[in-house]
């Protein structure tokens, strides 16, 4: 059984992505998030270990407790934020 998000963000858009999300922030100890895509594309960038991927529909993006992290828009996106009290599953 995958585990269920105690808690999601709202779903932002490039004009409504917040600041703090497109500057550095972690999770805190012992929480999971994982980025959702609902259209377009995300870069999300890991500082600790430094490495960056694209996010789509199609491939989420995992972020550890602690991870510090930041997004930024590919164009036109919709996208949101699952966080987890335990590791998520697929």
């Amino acid at each position: 059984m995958s585990a269920v998000p105690y808690r999601s963000t709202p779903v932002f858009d490039e004009a409504t992505l917040p600041a703090a999300l497109r500057n550095e922030h972690r999770t805190k100890a012992g929480v999971w998030g994982v980025v959702r895509v609902i259209e377009g594309r995300l870069k999300l960038t890991y500082l600790d270990p430094p490495s960056e991927t694209v996010v789509t529909a199609d491939l989420p993006g995992l972020i550890l407790p602690e991870q510090p992290h930041f997004v930024e828009p590919l164009g036109a996106v919709k996208m949101q934020v699952d966080f987890y009290d335990e590791p998520p599953g697929d």
